[in-house]
């Protein structure tokens, strides 16, 4: 989700409502809505219907990360200043997810680490948002990892909910898992079954000789117990522990925190807009970013951020002003190839800024994989 509490506090408002009658499930069945993951499980594989196999990759590897907002172009959500909606209809959904393929395909990412995908939730019209993206674009193969699941969610119409993070490759994966994040801690048990379960995605490509390790996440957008840092934190040490094996990573998504040099509140639009973040823990995180920062090679340096930080601005809650604060991250323990870096915030070849696209816009690098 992204990075306001207003979105995680009303969802979970509006979860507890129906305690009573969740408790009663909760008391029938360990899991009546199967909503539960293990710490580290392998990760749902999906295929192109029609697989077009490429070479193994040369001295360089495109690179891209988007959240995008499961096909909710910039429709306004309950969870979101003035929102209303919940469920989108298909025409809707068909027509955002048109404007992301178009966007995909325009920027020909070898591969692309997505946040906020369906596969068949009822808020999307059941669209499998994976599949339908493996065969609207080039790509050949998908690891998917859920961060929201329920059979049935009773609040706000949610109904079957299944939400969560991709990686979209050209090759395929020798191996892909899903890590659990630690849970937020000041939800009451029964919001606790409901809400989102986060993770870190990794997905594994093999060639002779070479190994590449894509690492994709997205924290918490609102906590008050200090979960956002233990799951950067965990995000972290699975990074750590790639690096320990002189393996290469590309790692990032949505990060839900700020650079430490970040302003903190800017442009927002109204007192809604800014009451949002006035609670936000991101003033108490905005240097937890800096361990990242300080191991590995980031897309966007600090000092580039710091003198100029509007161009690698990556969201907006608003489309009717400009983005303004950076929440997406591409990192690498290998080398990014100078000059190559770009935050897809303009008019793009479909004649749409991707500010109509999402409330994210996308970060793409290229990788110097040489040997």
């Amino acid at each position: 989700m992204s990075s306001t509490n207003v979105k995680e506090k009303s969802l979970a408002r509006q979860i507890s409502r129906s305690g009573l009658t969740l408790w009663m499930l909760l008391l029938s069945a360990c899991d009546p809505c199967h909503t539960g993951f293990d710490d580290i499980e392998e990760a749902v594989l999906f295929q192109a219907q029609d697989v077009v196999e490429v070479e193994d990759p040369g001295e360089q590897i495109h690179v891209m990360t988007w959240n995008i907002k499961f096909g909710g172009g910039r429709i306004s959500f309950f969870w979101e200043c003035d929102g209303e909606r919940s469920i989108m209809k298909e025409e809707e959904v068909l027509a955002n997810m048109e404007l992301v393929a178009e966007k995909i395909n325009q920027a020909q990412p070898d591969i692309l680490l997505i946040q906020e995908i369906e596969a068949n939730s009822k808020r999307a019209a059941y669209m499998d948002q994976v599949q339908w993206l493996l065969d609207k674009t080039y790509f050949n193969y998908a690891a998917y990892a859920s961060q929201w699941k329920a059979d049935f969610v009773p609040s706000d119409g949610i109904g079957k909910i299944n939400s969560g993070s991709a990686v979209l490759s050209r090759w395929p994966f020798a191996g892909a898992q899903r890590i659990a994040l630690p849970l937020i801690g000041d939800h009451d048990p029964v919001t606790r079954y409901f809400y989102l379960k986060r993770n870190v995605l990794t997905a594994k490509l093999q060639w002779e000789g070479r190994v590449l390790h894509v690492v994709n996440t997205h924290t918490s957008a609102f906590s008050k117990d200090g979960t956002k840092r233990k799951q950067l934190l965990r995000f972290k040490e699975v990074l750590d522990g790639i690096a320990a094996q002189n393996e290469v990573f590309v790692a990032g998504g949505d990060l839900n925190s700020l650079p430490s040099s970040s302003p903190k509140r800017r442009g927002f639009a109204d007192e809604c807009d800014d009451a949002k973040f006035k609670g936000d823990d991101y003033t108490g995180q905005d240097a937890w970013l800096d361990e990242l920062y300080n191991d590995y090679t980031p897309a966007v340096s600090l000092v580039d951020f710091a003198t100029d930080p509007a161009p690698h601005y990556t969201f907006t809650g608003d489309e009717n002003i400009s983005w303004n604060r950076k929440l997406d991250y591409l990192f690498t323990n290998g080398a990014w190839v100078d000059g190559t870096t770009l935050t897809h915030q303009d008019m793009d070849s479909g004649g749409l800024s991707t500010i109509e696209r999402s409330d994210h816009a996308p970060l793409s690098v290229v990788l110097d994989f040489g040997l």
